[in-house]
């Protein structure tokens, strides 16, 4: 047996809470295949109890059969214990602390502790994902039934914190006794499935009534004002770092952006020094890059990224990192064939991969997995670096990042 620590994803994360606190009852843990088969296809678990959405948990490769794997926050704080049962599979969880929570911690409270203070009594909870536009019917609802009023914001994601507030807003229009309580609900994709996951929810925290708030309207800035990361991936000597420079003293010159520069080489020599060239180094590397971009574009930031990056997974890590945070993507091929960044080769270092100095070397000894999901290519094997500087500020202009 092999004890193995995995930080699982954000909403994976959200679901482990909702596990440990029983707000997922009768679930005991993650779905295994079988219940998971039996959910998609009937609505039940595989011995026939109603459950409406998969609730699965992807273990990391090196987890076998019989193996412990102790559950992390992304601050390295164990959460919980699962054996791994079978392909996939897990056992229950065994929890090792209560998760942490940031804003509003103090109004977080497990469905046992909220049934208690209900008491029995009859119950209103009203699920939100945004703001409450007509608390007229909340009221007459509550009234009709004689219940008290819960309000569940659904505090999942960046969006969190808004709805929340929405939340407290809304209490202060409701009567005295109203609750509210954050609860860390991700969204489904299908609406009748999370519909049918926020009564289930609901009723776990006491609710004997349910009323489902409206889906918020979201009506993105305009471009301009947006987070923005130009991505620039290429073989080492097509160009990419040249382009990216001149690209960031085209937008300097021009003003009206905070612009960040992340240059691959730079990132190398101080973010990401100590690491090796190593596949599992390689896209640390470019995941610590990925970070700091999208704090920067978090904030309404341009961050202009000139890695390698030679592999499509970790590209994809990072364009979903940037849209996690409501920024904008735009990945840039700089698709110089290998031949001509051979032929270049300015720092000697094909010469040296050639030779097997340098080992593990991007486009000799190591793949470059070229994107299929490029929004710009530029070869600038016959193009002049202000060409494809041009090229780039044209594209964000017809995108309306800058104006």
């Amino acid at each position: 047996m092999e004890y193995v620590e995995f930080t699982p994803d954000e909403r994976e994360l959200a679901d482990l809470e909702l596990l440990l606190s029983g707000a997922f009852e009768p679930l005991k843990g993650f779905l295994g295949h079988d219940d998971l088969h039996s959910v998609e296809e009937r609505g039940t678990l595989a011995d026939g109890t109603p459950w409406p959405a998969p609730v699965a948990l992807h273990l990391p490769e090196q987890a076998g059969p019989g193996d412990e794997v102790t559950l992390l926050d992304p601050e390295g704080l164990p959460l919980a214990v699962v054996t791994v049962t079978g392909q996939g599979a897990t056992g229950p969880l065994r929890s090792l602390n209560p998760p942490e929570h940031g804003p509003f911690a103090r109004l977080r409270r497990t469905p046992e502790q909220v049934r208690a203070e209900l008491g029995g009594r009859e119950t209103l909870a009203v699920t939100m994902r945004g703001p409450l536009d007509d608390l007229g019917e909340v009221v007459a609802t509550a009234k009709e039934l004689g219940a008290r009023i819960l309000l569940l914001p659904l505090a999942y994601g960046e969006a969190g914190p808004a709805v929340v507030r929405a939340a407290l807003k809304a209490k202060n229009q409701l009567p005295e006794d109203t609750l509210v309580v954050p609860v860390p609900l991700a969204p489904r994709e299908e609406p009748e499935l999370d519909l049918e996951l926020r009564e289930h929810v609901a009723a776990a925290y006491g609710a004997t009534e349910h009323l489902a708030g409206p889906e918020p309207v979201k009506i993105p800035g305009p471009p301009h004002r947006r987070g923005l990361v130009v991505f620039f991936t290429g073989l080492s000597g097509s160009g990419k770092s040249t382009i990216a420079r001149g690209l960031r003293d085209a937008l300097l010159e021009e003003g009206g952006r905070t612009i960040t520069y992340l240059d691959g080489d730079v990132v190398r020599h101080l973010l990401s020094k100590g690491l090796t060239f190593s596949k599992e180094d390689r896209d640390l590397n470019i995941r610590r890059i990925g970070f700091v971009a999208a704090e920067t574009a978090r904030h309404g930031g341009l961050a202009i990224c000139a890695p390698i990056a030679p592999y499509a997974r970790t590209r994809d890590e990072v364009r979903a990192m940037v849209e996690g945070v409501g920024a904008d993507f735009l990945l840039v091929h700089v698709a110089t064939p290998l031949e001509e960044c051979e032929r270049r080769d300015r720092k000697g270092l094909y010469a040296k991969a050639r030779s097997g100095a340098i080992p593990s070397f991007t486009g000799v000894s190591d793949p470059y997995e070229e994107p299929e999901d490029a929004d710009l290519a530029i070869d600038t094997t016959h193009l002049s670096i202000e060409a494809a500087v041009s090229r780039v500020l044209d594209t964000l202009r017809a995108g309306r990042w800058i104006r």
